[in-house]
């Protein structure tokens, strides 16, 4: 038995090793955190299993009600088809009010949860904000002017403008089924800033988009450098707390007092995540300040680079903004791995966003079918 428990244990030991060698030392914290609690992936409510740093609200501006304030009535197929996915919020913002809301699984306005990648649209509102801070002097810049490991080739090309349109040409394996991947070991791992040092590159940088949230990291890197300030710092003053939001929200970090995910686990609530739609629809302007040069906000909500990494014709993707045309409308819109969405409809005044645990399953390259759903919905509240 004891030779047994020497053997289990050495052989532990080993795989420990060949982890730290491998560069995947965050395995054991993702099988602890997932399989060891009967999950297979991370979830909305993580709030309290990393640690996060505080984005203050500061001047609260209650959205005003719509005079048809929750007066649609959800149907039972809609119904139906929404908590199919198990969302946890809707809330519609028409014409600057609060129109409509819906809350469900414990979920209420008060509550917050993960954005996932949702949160690479932030990160790009605070690369807005810095530009017309003057902490960045132009997008061209190349990312090593910030990042002493990005100041030689092969990345010396690179430039802040590459990383927003995520065409930097760098493979950082964008695999959300691996633990073995680039999103494993950023949301797990204890040194995000890390995963993105010396990925292979595999394109000039400029010419192929490909979605990927090591280049929402470097964005990240650069902000922390230019205003010297922690990133969540720098949004809680120059965008939380400027857009009236309700709630206080958080920014996971790898470790205590660490770097910001900033692709990644921004977690506030439904009514105020609106509020970084509305800035967007906007162009920048909050009530009667000009945050984000609207310039800016222009070039963010048109394709970037060319082409995707298959070849296609870029139509999808601006700086850090999922672009689409549904219904002879132009929608723009942030979107996370579980079905996080902030859709906004500029011809209409429209915002919704929606919450929940899972999204429609995606068949290669389309887009998952919710999106679409979502959108009819929206659609049918504001004609209300």
């Amino acid at each position: 038995m004891q030779k047994k428990l020497i053997i289990g244990l050495l052989l532990l030991g080993g795989v420990y090793l060949l982890l730290l060698l491998t560069g995947n030392k965050h395995v054991p914290r993702t099988l602890w955190m997932t399989i060891f609690h009967g999950k297979l992936g991370p979830d909305i409510d993580e709030l309290n299993d990393f640690p996060v740093r505080k984005i203050s609200k500061l001047q609260t501006q209650v959205w005003p009600l719509s005079s048809k304030y929750n007066t649609f009535d959800l149907g039972d197929v809609q119904i139906s088809k929404i908590k199919a996915y198990e969302t946890t919020a809707i809330v519609a913002i028409h014409k600057d009010s609060l129109l409509f809301e819906w809350y469900d699984l414990n979920y209420d306005v008060k509550t917050v949860s993960n954005s996932f990648s949702m949160a690479k649209s932030f990160t790009a509102a605070l690369v807005g904000i810095a530009l017309k801070e003057g902490f960045i002097k132009s997008l061209d810049e190349p990312i090593g002017s910030y990042i002493e490991a990005y100041a030689a080739a092969p990345y010396d090309k690179i430039t802040i403008r590459h990383a927003l349109m995520m065409s930097s040409g760098l493979d950082f394996k964008e695999d959300y089924g691996s633990m073995f991947s680039w999103p494993a070991k950023a949301y797990y791992g204890k040194d995000v800033n890390a995963t993105i040092l010396n990925p292979p590159k595999v394109n000039e940088p400029g010419e192929v988009y490909a979605y990927k949230g090591g280049d929402t990291q470097l964005l990240g890197m650069v902000l922390e450098k230019v205003t010297g300030k922690r990133v969540a710092t720098y949004a809680a003053e120059k965008l939380w707390g400027k857009i009236g939001a309700e709630s206080d929200a958080f920014w996971s970090l790898d470790v205590n007092d660490g770097m910001e995910k900033v692709s990644c686990c921004y977690y506030a609530t439904a009514r105020d995540f609106a509020r970084i739609g509305k800035l967007y629809m906007n162009y920048g302007k909050w009530e009667s300040e000009q945050l984000i040069d609207s310039a800016y906000v222009a070039l963010s909500l048109r394709p970037g680079a060319p082409v995707t990494s298959t070849g296609k014709r870029n139509t999808e993707y601006g700086y850090q903004w999922w672009l689409l045309n549904y219904k002879d409308n132009e929608v723009f819109y942030a979107r996370g791995i579980k079905g996080q969405y902030i859709f906004v409809v500029p011809a209409k005044e429209l915002i919704l966003v929606r919450l929940g645990h899972k999204r429609a399953e995606k068949k290669g390259d389309e887009l998952p079918a919710d999106i679409f759903e979502y959108l009819d919905l929206a659609n049918e509240i504001a004609k209300n």
